[in-house]
Parts: structure tokens; C-alpha cells; sequence
């Protein structure tokens, strides 16, 4: 029986409110579910983490507001040389740090150095780095990066960049626990206030912010114990905009005066996923999974058992499309379908045939099945996510459905954090949870490689991406050639292989494609920006668009800007590309969790 014990908490976790704001300021304050989980980019997974990130720091080339494709950041140019081997980026002058100190071309080089000689700064950045011989900033204004090999990835360096000064002091043993709450130096349009644990966090205008001062003065996350709580304080005026609204309540806002309610098509997904055999990246086992779930027949006969049609229309509220693929269907020329006959269609009594086949029967007729030598019941724990009410839903139906096929769950609701360090031991057997996918794929493509596995550092086991501990050899292989291709449709043929790949082996039964329900109050603020455009999320974007646009209506009204768009620096502006014109329209279908939703 699933504790829905978030949902019987319907009191607002104390912190700022807009009313408690300073007279004159306008402050946009935002409603979040999950807390920011680390400041410290090295640390951090959750979106929300990521959000706060981007707001604080600068990368070298961002996503477009209407389709992802590349746009200059603190790179105002690049150029590749004609071996394609040699990334020349042009560094944005004039830019400094919220302590005063200059942003230069040797920040960004000692931040990709310091993730290159790093181990545990690998972790979130890793794979960004993994083809990239050498760094140099010959000067300040110029940034210098050498590959192994051909990539199509340069212009998709999802890094933020640091301040050399202040993190040269932070060692490598620091750097695991270090919080970057007091203090923090970023060059991004806000700058880090202040940050109370589980209650908020407050960020202020960056006014000489390099493409152009936000119209807000500050921006506040406000964490909340429940969505209900959430949900009142959006009607109450006291947050300003919500994100991750649950259908009921989102469709109760459509009507709502002074509220706009957005179904954003968005890059997420949600998995059922399976603990296949936990071990180190040195192949050492860890954890205590069950070993049926390292038979892949048992994934598949679950996969089978889970009806993906049904979850999106009683979970969802329809607000989302059944998956099959790691890359969501928002990337057209990516996404992955399975051929006619191929797919695990809802079936239990293929999923009882499956299970039969393989040995695993019900020996002693209490309506569980056991390992085919008879011995260890197929009884699991089932884990869901005490922030998600999507998650706790989706696994009461995914407890009935393998009841029916003879497997018995044990479900939990944890806290997100407490469940990753139980992933990253691996001692588990099956969870819900999701991603949220970078416009390229090679992010979302690493979880599941074999060196993404836990690693061990001074005796400590540390989780890295994988969390099903998937690990296959032809798979590491199509995972670094697809590295390596450029011509964008012959990489996208090798990253649906990939998905193929892992559809069958299924370490996830990949659920849904949802859309992001959001809602904020659209009479006190206007101007805010869709990515994509048109259709797409206003916040939690790959960008800060929409933070840097709105303003109240009146303002907005009287600027001509009903919203669409901050004004950006033209990508024709400035950029030299040699040889690379395949590599932007490669780049435009790129897709993370890198964010963990």
C-alpha cells in the first residue's frame, strides 16, 4: 500500500513570499516541489538544480529559444579547422565575474581542465569532455580545444563555466561536499542572495549582465511540501508562477482570472527502472538486487505487464504520449519507435507466457512465482519518489499489473535524495523516476554506458549516472561511434540502434512523454518566452529567456512585447563556422538528465 504521505501535508514549507518583498522591487517568485539538492555544479542532479545553475553561470554556446539550435554565449564566435579537429572559440570581452574580476578565455580553460584531470567532476560533465585532447586559452579573449577525433558535439558543451579564482582554492577532496551557498561568484544574470535549506532560494538582477539586465529585481524558488500547498499559493498571489502541477489542479487554473495555464511540450520522460546486476565500473558487484531482474525475460515480461496507455490517461490526465525511446518524441529525428511486432505491447498473457517459458513458476501456489530452481521467490521492492505524486500513482498501477502476472512488490516512497544514494549502492530491484533530456543525445546516451557505473574513491562507493547498471560492450561501442559521426542522419540512424538496443535488453521500461504543466499569474507579469517556439515551456527551459524577458503587463504592453522573445544576439552575428555547416544542422537535433527530473 503506497503512503501517500505528501499529500496529507497540505502546510506550505515556511520562506519568502512576494508580499514580504522590499516596497519597489519587482520580484518574480517561483514554486517548486523539489529543493535545489546542491549549488555546487559538480554536485547537483534535479532540474530545479539545474534551473538555479543556469541562472547563476554562463556557458560558451547556448540553445536557441525556437528550435535549440546553437546561439552564441560567452563564446561570441567560433570556428573549426578543416581537419575538424581544432575548436577555435572567441571569448566575449568586457564580461565580468559578480565579484568585479574579469571573465576571461583561462576561466573557461581552467574550468574544462579541471573537469578533464578531475574524477569526481566527471561525473555530471564527463562526457562533454571525454573527446577532447586539450584545452588552452593562449590569451584572454581566445579559447583553444584539440579533439581526438572529429565531434559533433562543440557546439552542445553543456559546462558552466567557473571562475578560475575562487574554485582554484577548492581541492578535489573539497569539492564533493563543498555547498558554493556563501559567497558564490557567477557571471549569469543573477547572482546567488541567499539559500535556506528546504525552504528557499533568492537570487538578485545581474543589471550589467552582458545581454542586456533582466526587467526583475529578483527571483525567488520557493519550496513547497506538497503540490496542494503549491497550488493555493499560485490562487493567493504569494508565488507567481508554479511548475509541475499535477492535471486536476492544472485543469482548475484554466478558467482562473489572472492565471495562465501552459501545457509546455516538453523533453522529459519517466521510467520503470531495474536494478540488472549492480556493480562498480571495475565490474565488482555491489548492492542486493534480485537476481531475477539481471534475466532480461523477466524485464521483458514486465514490460509487457505495464500499460503504458493507461498511465498516461488516469496519471497524466492525457497530458502526455506513451514511450518507448530515451529520446523523447519532442526530438523528432532522434526519438525511437519499435518496429511492428517488436513492440511490448500491454499483454499479461504474454507477460505469464514469458515468464513460464524462463522457468519461473508458481511452485508452492501462493500466487508468486519463484526462481526456476524453485528457491527465491520473484517478490521485489518497488521504489517511488515522495516529491512526485505522478511516481507514487504510477506505482499502485504498476503493483496490480504484476500481481496479475505472479510478482509480488513491496512499494516505498522516499525522499529523491535518499533514493539515490540507495540507487547508487545498488540496493534496489525496481524504481520509478525520469529524466529530462538535452536537445543532443549524447548525455542521456552516457547513463547508460559501462563507465557510468558506481565507482569507488578512498574506499567510498559514489553513485554516477547509471542507475539500472547496464553495462554491454556493442553498446559502448555504438555509444562512441555515434560520438564521433557528424553527418547528422547517420548519427541519428546509430542513436536509434542505441535505443533499439536498450528497448530490448529493457534495463528501463520507458513510460511516458510528458507535457510540463505550468501556470503563472499573468496579471502581474507578461513577456514570457515559449521554448520551442511555438508550443513549448516558458520556465525550466534550456536557457533563461523567459527571466530575462517578463516584466509587469503594463510595461510589457507598452514595450510591444507580448512575449516571444528576449532580444538575442543574432547567431549571424559574429560567427565564423569553417567547414562546419554540417555540424550546426547536426547540432539543431542534438539532446541530459543530465538532469534527474
Amino acid at each position: 500500500m503506497v503512503v501517500l504521505a505528501a499529500l496529507l501535508a497540505l502546510t506550505a514549507a515556511p520562506g519568502v513570499t512576494a508580499q514580504e518583498q522590499p516596497a519597489g522591487k519587482l520580484n518574480f517568485t517561483v514554486g517548486i516541489i523539489n529543493d535545489v539538492d546542491s549549488l555546487n555544479p559538480f554536485i547537483g542532479i534535479l532540474a530545479e538544480t539545474y534551473e538555479v545553475w543556469a541562472l547563476m553561470y554562463d556557458y560558451l554556446v547556448g540553445y536557441s529559444q525556437k528550435d535549440f539550435s546553437p546561439v552564441p554565449g560567452l563564446a561570441e564566435s567560433w570556428e573549426v579547422s578543416d581537419d575538424e579537429l581544432t575548436w577555435t572559440y572567441k571569448i566575449r570581452q568586457g564580461v565580468k565575474w559578480s565579484d568585479g574580476q574579469p571573465l576571461t578565455a583561462k576561466d573557461a580553460a581552467y574550468t574544462f581542465n579541471r573537469i578533464m584531470k578531475g574524477t569526481f567532476e566527471q561525473t555530471n560533465y564527463g562526457n562533454y569532455v571525454s573527446n577532447i585532447r586539450t584545452v588552452e586559452a593562449p590569451d584572454d579573449a581566445t579559447l583553444v580545444m584539440t579533439t581526438k577525433e572529429p565531434s559533433p558535439t562543440m557546439l552542445r558543451l553543456a559546462v558552466p563555466i567557473l571562475p578560475e579564482h575562487v574554485w582554484k582554492d577548492i581541492d578535489e577532496k573539497e569539492v564533493s561536499t563543498f555547498d558554493n551557498e556563501k559567497n558564490a561568484v557567477g557571471s549569469g544574470p543573477f547572482v546567488l542572495a541567499e539559500r535556506s535549506t528546504g525552504q528557499f532560494v533568492r537570487l538578485t538582477a545581474n543589471k550589467e549582465y552582458w545581454d542586456g539586465a533582466p526587467k526583475i529585481d529578483e527571483v525567488v524558488y520557493r519550496v513547497f511540501n506538497n503540490a496542494d500547498a503549491q497550488l493555493q499559493a499560485l490562487k493567493k498571489g504569494e508565488i507567481d508562477f508554479a511548475d509541475g502541477l499535477d492535471p486536476a489542479p492544472f485543469n482548475s487554473l484554466k478558467d482562473t482570472e489572472g492565471i495562465t495555464a501552459v501545457a509546455g511540450d516538453y523533453s522529459g520522460f519517466d521510467e520503470l527502472a531495474f536494478n540488472t546486476g549492480a556493480a562498480l565500473d571495475s565490474g565488482e558487484p555491489i548492492g542486493d538486487g534480485h537476481p531475477a531482474l539481471k534475466d532480461k525475460r523477466v524485464r521483458q515480461a514486465i514490460a509487457h505487464a505495464i500499460d503504458k496507455q493507461a498511465l498516461v490517461d488516469r496519471v497524466l490526465g492525457g497530458y502526455g504520449t506513451p514511450a518507448a525511446g530515451v529520446i523523447p518524441a519532442l526530438y523528432q529525428n532522434l526519438t525511437f519507435q519499435p518496429a511492428d511486432g517488436e513492440a511490448y505491447n500491454f499483454d499479461l498473457a504474454e507477460a505469464n507466457r514469458l515468464l513460464d517459458e524462463a522457468g519461473y513458476k508458481d511452485s508452492d501456489g501462493d500466487k508468486v512465482r519463484e526462481m526456476p530452481d524453485g528457491g527465491r521467490p520473484l517478490r521485489f521492492r518497488l521504489f517511488a519518489r515522495q516529491e512526485s505524486n505522478t511516481s507514487q500513482q504510477s506505482v499502485q498501477f504498476m503493483q496490480g499489473w504484476l500481481r496479475d502476472i505472479g510478482i509480488a512488490t513491496e512499494v516505498k516512497v522516499l525522499e529523491e535524495n535518499r533514493l539515490t544514494e540507495i540507487i547508487g549502492q545498488g540496493e534496489f530491484d525496481m524504481f520509478e523516476w525520469g529524466w529530462v533530456v538535452e536537445p543532443d543525445p549524447d548525455y542521456q546516451l552516457s547513463t547508460f554506458t559501462c563507465g557510468s557505473r558506481s565507482y569507488k574513491s578512498g574506499g567510498d562507493v559514489l553513485a554516477n549516472l547509471s542507475d539500472s547498471f547496464y553495462c554491454n560492450p556493442e553498446y559502448d561501442k555504438l555509444y562512441e561511434q555515434q560520438k564521433v559521426t557528424i553527418d547528422p542522419a547517420k548519427r541519428a540512424e546509430i542513436v536509434k540502434q542505441m535505443q533499439r538496443m536498450l528497448y530490448v535488453d529493457a534495463p528501463y521500461v520507458v513510460t511516458f512523454y510528458y507535457d510540463e504543466l505550468q501556470a503563472y499569474r499573468s496579471d502581474r507579469f507578461a513577456g514570457f518566452s515559449a521554448q520551442p517556439d511555438p508550443g513549448g515551456v516558458v520556465l525550466f527551459q534550456y536557457g533563461t529567456y523567459s527571466y530575462r524577458n517578463i516584466a509587469t503587463p503594463q510595461a510589457t504592453a507598452a514595450a510591444g512585447d507580448e512575449g516571444g522573445g528576449v532580444p538575442l544576439v543574432p547567431i549571424a552575428v559574429g560567427v565564423a563556422v569553417v567547414g562546419a555547416a554540417g555540424v550546426l544542422l547536426a547540432l539543431r537535433r542534438r539532446s541530459t538528465q543530465d538532469e534527474r527530473e
